[in-house]
């Protein structure tokens, strides 16, 4: 049996270990059991409190917060801790046999002296680890990167343009960097570039903020887009827009920032979202994208970056690659040549060249290449730029099945507008405006490849005929209807339809804009599925046969502008009718529409012969599922009768008031909050109030809006009566003000009536603030259009005639901030 003392250490050393073990502090060798046991028991209660706070942490992460550093570092010792003790574990069975004398004595001292000692030490890490082990928070805000990363398929043609980019960027003297050209040319492409380039190349800029601005100009949309990039609590939502304005200003004030705008249609005011004026001092950027080079003046650019078409190469590379697949090479010999020749009629769009790439993809067929070429030949000028507003384009979505027909309160639908912002971003659509109304329109080059991408790649039923403003005197012989699923022969000079088509599969007709004088009773006879009809703008159209009851499907009826004087029997058998426009027609009733017509939802009558009287209000109360309604009234009590109706009011979108001669017109905000465009003409009202009260849930009031929030368009033609318009505060988001021929108005805006609202409404102080256009004609007495001319940073365009009182500096203070 082994002593419990080491020969090789010197004789007094041996002594004084010996005693240690037997009579020592730690007396090591006989705890040695009790230890061991203690130390499983803890570490096993360590290990459960790792896994919890683990789980904690788990589920804090997936919140997107990121676990603090005392949390890991304890983690890491408890990983650490844990696997030495495992390890000592291990030889508890050899040394529990090695005790002897109830536990004092060791057969081998020395060994299960250190063996013991290590095991209290470890004991005591444990119990310190377990003590520190309770965290009140395990996870903070997660700190933000310097740079997000943009996805790139290619930069194909642009390598050069982000080299020029980068060099402006790095020049110290430089501060703001604009970058133009045309949609769909690759300027946000290139400003992707720009971004990552941030993250691959050293650089000593702090953060790098992208924000996307778009056509319609919205501060708070980029304040909202900089605080989300440069904080990471939420706290940033509940501030009031003054106090984002100086979060921003705050932290960019200490920050060399770069700040990368998208699309920019006019200026931005710095001051107004918080971001410091970049200087040498700062050392920091801004780099934009946009159309105009104007805007690059405004914006006070250091340098212009023009981006444009591609060349032949650089296009034939790109659409090469947009093609991908099985190279081109290794189809049909010809198909090279075919598609060479398809990259060159994209004109170097580098757009058009990867969405029409993209669907060539996978075709491998020579007789699709050839056709390809033959349609996309098509000379642009042939078709006229067809523009279509945003609502007709949802209601033809919604009744097609594309998307779903709910409404929000105002007769809005949410997804048709995210689709078509999510259009208009990809630079497939483009917006603008029609009559003063959000339209879209499509560049020449995707219209083309639009129709031919539609008519080759659809299946057999989804085929489509397109032959718009063609000057077509007949409908086509040559048409297939049976085959096809829409046919659009818009703006052509068609005078009749005179034969009966079979349709088993058509569901959108577009006849509109033609020369149409009459139809003939068997045309819709075998149309069974169509579910959208356009007739509009055939103005000598004054009637349809009966026989139109045959659209048993029909859910869109457009028959604005035409001479339609009433209702047939056969359009009221029209049960599944959605939406109906008879706006711009000689439609004098509509008497029955409520119980003939039950499913409508949009039901438009503006600048029809049709008035807001007792009979029609009681008629269209029985419609129960209306959301967009346009009207006229004539009569100031049937005004107010209607705004009584808050279901009905609520769905006026669009209001004639036409030959109304009283003292007071009100106008209530909360009843009329869906309205969006305003036409007051040939009347004789000395004044307009707006009221805000809730006519029937007076517990509202304190929550109503004071404001016409929807209210974007406003004509007052041959108003005589009121001397002011101070009213028109209470259209805050106004972008469209013409007034004409009022011989009673000497201003605009009341000094004194503009106070007294802006006190009672603050935010109301400031007039005009989204006016786009400001047009006063023949208006004699005007003398001011309001005392302190305001920053007008949206208007575009500024008319002045026959106003012969009005001064020259007032005129002057408004046309200054017309923009080009």
């Amino acid at each position: 049996m082994g002593g419990c003392l080491s020969l090789d250490l010197p004789w007094k050393e041996a002594v004084q270990q010996a005693c240690n073990c037997l009579f020592g502090d730690g007396n090591y060798i006989h705890m040695i059991k009790a230890n061991l046991e203690a130390l499983e028991g803890t570490i096993q209660e360590l290990r459960r409190m790792r896994v919890d706070l683990l789980t904690r942490v788990s589920v804090e992460e997936d919140k997107g917060l990121e676990r603090l550093a005392q949390v890991e570092g304890w983690l890491s010792s408890v990983e650490s801790l844990d696997s030495h003790v495992s390890i000592l574990l291990e030889d508890t069975p050899t040394e529990i046999n090695r005790l002897i004398l109830f536990g004092y004595f060791s057969e081998n001292c020395i060994s299960s002296y250190e063996y013991g000692k290590e095991v209290s030490k470890k004991l005591e890490e444990v119990k310190e680890l377990l003590s520190k082990g309770v965290f009140k928070d395990v996870a903070g805000m997660r700190p933000l990167p310097k740079v997000e990363k943009k996805f790139i398929q290619t930069t194909v043609g642009l390598d050069s343009m982000v080299g020029k980019a980068w060099d402006s960027i790095l020049k110290t003297e430089r501060r703001t960097l604009g970058i133009y050209g045309m949609g769909g040319i690759g300027k946000t492409t290139l400003l992707y570039a720009i971004n990552n380039k941030f993250s691959e190349e050293l650089n000593d800029f702090d953060v790098v903020i992208w924000v996307v601005v778009s056509k319609d100009l919205q501060y708070k949309s980029i304040r909202d887009q900089i605080l989300r990039r440069l904080r990471v609590d939420k706290e940033w939502e509940d501030q009031t827009e003054d106090e984002k304005v100086s979060s921003i200003a705050k932290i960019l004030g200490r920050k060399k920032f770069i700040l990368l705008l998208d699309d920019l249609w006019s200026e931005v005011d710095l001051s107004k979202i918080g971001v410091p004026h970049p200087t040498q001092e700062n050392g920091s950027k801004i780099v934009f994208t946009t159309r105009s080079k104007k805007v690059c003046r405004d914006m006070e650019a250091d340098e212009e970056l023009k981006i444009d078409c591609l060349s032949k190469n650089e296009a034939w590379e790109l659409f090469q690659n947009a093609v991908g697949g099985v190279p081109l090479k290794r189809r049909h010999p010809d198909i090279p040549a075919l598609a060479k020749k398809i990259s060159e009629k994209c004109y170097g769009l580098p757009l058009a060249l990867n969405v029409i790439g993209k669907a060539m993809s996978s075709i491998e067929d020579v007789h699709e290449w050839r056709d390809a070429i033959d349609v996309i030949s098509t000379e642009s000028h042939e078709f006229p730029d067809y523009e279509i507003t945003k609502e007709e384009l949802i209601e033809y979505w919604i009744s097609e099945g594309f998307i779903k027909g709910k409404r929000d309160e105002d007769g809005s639908n949410n997804q048709g507008h995210v689709i078509i912002g999510s259009l208009v971003r990809a630079h497939l659509l483009m917006e603008f405006e029609k009559e003063f109304t959000p339209a879209v329109k499509m560049h020449d080059v995707l219209r083309e490849m639009a129709l031919w991408v539609g008519s080759t790649f659809g299946k057999e039923e989804e085929k489509q005929c397109v032959k718009t403003g063609v000057k077509l005197g007949l409908i086509p012989g040559d048409i297939d209807w049976s085959g096809l699923r829409r046919i659009s022969l818009m703006s052509n000079l068609i005078e009749q339809t005179a034969y009966c088509p079979e349709c088993p599969h058509l569901s959108t007709l577009l006849l509109g804009d033609n020369k149409l004088e009459g139809i003939s009773g068997n045309f819709f006879q075998f149309m069974p599925v169509l579910v959208v009809l356009d007739l509009s703008c055939n103005r000598d159209l004054s009637e349809l046969p009966e026989e139109i009851c045959s659209l048993t499907s029909l859910q869109y009826l457009n028959l604005s502008y035409t001479s339609i004087s009433s209702l047939s029997v056969g359009l009221k058998r029209l049960r599944k009718l959605i939406s109906l426009d008879l706006e711009f027609t000689w439609i004098e009733s509509i008497d029955g529409i409520g119980t003939s017509l039950p499913n409508l939802q949009v039901l438009k009558l503006y600048h029809s012969s049709v008035q807001f009287d007792a009979s029609s209000i009681e008629e269209l109360q029985l419609l129960e599922h209306l959301k967009i309604l346009t009207g006229n009234v004539i009569d100031a009590l049937m005004l107010e009768s209607i705004q009584r109706v808050e279901r009905l009011a609520s769905c006026v979108q669009r209001l004639w008031i036409i030959s109304c001669f009283t003292k007071v017109v009100t106008l209530n905000t909360v009843a009329l909050g869906g309205l969006r465009e305003l036409n007051i003409e040939l009347s004789k009202i000395s004044e307009i109030k707006i009221d805000w009260k809730n006519k029937e849930k007076e517990d509202l009031l304190c929550n109503s809006s004071p404001c016409f929030k929807n209210l974007s368009s406003i004509f007052l033609r041959n108003l005589e009566g009121p001397k002011e318009l101070t009213w028109l505060l209470f259209a805050p988001n106004l972008k469209h003000l013409h007034v004409g021929s009022s011989g009673s108005l000497e201003e605009i805006i009341n000094t004194e009536k503009g106070m007294r609202i802006g006190n009672v409404h603050p935010d109301m102080k400031v007039p005009f603030q989204k006016l786009e256009s400001l047009s006063l004609r023949g208006l004699d007495k005007l003398k001011m259009i309001c005392s302190t001319p305001p920053a007008l940073p949206s208007l575009k365009k500024f008319v002045v005639e026959h106003c012969r009182n009005l001064p020259r500096a007032a005129r002057e203070s408004f046309r200054e901030h017309e923009q080009e």
